[in-house]
């Protein structure tokens, strides 16, 4: 309880306008953070209504090392951190790299969610890397944002170590996650949302994008965020403001108001909630005028968090590897 009443004080002087003071602040001090949503939490609510799934735990390959808690950017007194897969074996060449970004609706959920995906695409040849960033109980939009294009100028800054290939960089998320990894994916080289901290000699662009059930659009008819009549929202928490005070925030931060010539290929895995992938077929049809190549595979029965589960697990890995192995090779 006194966590949760210390996280709706910190939300609230942000929708007071209070935030800055308190941003400085959650630089230096730890946040306590939001656990409302846990695989845990998230697999007995799917259990209800799917008895037969479980949770996926693939054991780590054999192939692969791993490097934990590796600090991608330091902020004040605050070390952003990662995890990072990589196969044993070296190659000229170097390999992929594919940054993973969790869900939890801004402001739950943590990198180790996506540890098991993460270690298992590693094993069929890409660096990998599961990445924390600053969530709305810490810092607004897009501070999130920012923080995972310095991750990924952080994988291009440590490529001789890891032997990556600069050239061939993903992302990919879920939820929350999926709606970052469209947006990062879709402002390559955008200076409004770079952000100015860490390895800034190097580059932020990703050349495949992988969105797991994310918005594309945050003000759109099939979108449901921003419903703050029963509560205050998760995406109300993280712009600080609902969307009629601060449109232009909410369309900025939607994938599908950056689409153009440039943006890279996209995977979309969808499960049976259409509202978690709003704006898709809008930006489906936006590629295909620009003529840019791009996957759709939904699974109808499935749950919102089906990448945690089986049996979704394996499917959502194949697709995965499939996609990136087409786009890369």
């Amino acid at each position: 309880m006194i966590v949760r009443r210390i996280i709706g004080r910190l939300s609230l002087l942000a929708l007071l306008g209070g935030w800055p003071a308190t941003q400085a602040m959650a630089q230096q001090v730890p946040v306590p953070r939001d656990t409302s949503f846990t695989v845990h939490s998230a697999f007995a609510k799917a259990l209800k209504t799917n008895p037969g799934i479980s949770i996926a735990r693939p054991a780590a390959p054999a192939t692969i090392e791993a490097r934990l808690n590796q600090t991608y950017c330091t902020l004040g007194s605050r070390a952003l951190q990662l995890d990072v897969f990589y196969p044993k074996a070296r190659r000229k060449r170097g390999y992929p790299a594919v940054l993973f970004i969790h869900g939890g609706g801004w402001r739950s959920g943590d990198r180790s969610q996506h540890v098991a995906m993460a270690q298992q695409l590693a094993a069929r040849g890409y660096v990998t890397a599961t990445a924390e960033y600053r969530l709305s109980t810490e810092a607004l939009y897009p501070a999130a944002v920012h923080d995972l294009k310095a991750a990924i100028r952080w994988l291009r800054a440590n490529a001789t170590a890891y032997h990556i290939d600069t050239a061939k960089v993903a992302v990919w998320g879920f939820s929350a996650g999926g709606q970052l990894a469209a947006l990062l994916g879709t402002t390559n080289g955008d200076p409004q949302l770079e952000g100015t901290a860490c390895h800034t000699r190097y580059s932020s662009r990703v050349q495949a994008i992988v969105d797991v059930d994310g918005t594309l659009a945050f003000i759109h008819p099939e979108s449901g965020e921003g419903d703050d009549r029963k509560g205050t929202s998760a995406a109300t928490y993280w712009f600080g403001a609902p969307k009629t005070e601060k449109p232009e925030l909410w369309l900025q931060a939607g994938a599908l108001s950056h689409v153009t010539a440039q943006t890279p290929p996209i995977l979309f895995l969808n499960s049976s909630v259409a509202r978690m992938h709003a704006g898709r077929d809008d930006m489906r049809r936006q590629l295909d005028a620009f003529h840019i190549y791009h996957e759709t595979h939904a699974f109808p029965d499935a749950p919102h968090p089906f990448p945690l589960f089986n049996p979704w697990f394996d499917p959502t890995l194949d697709y995965t590897a499939a996609f990136l192995k087409r786009v890369f090779n």
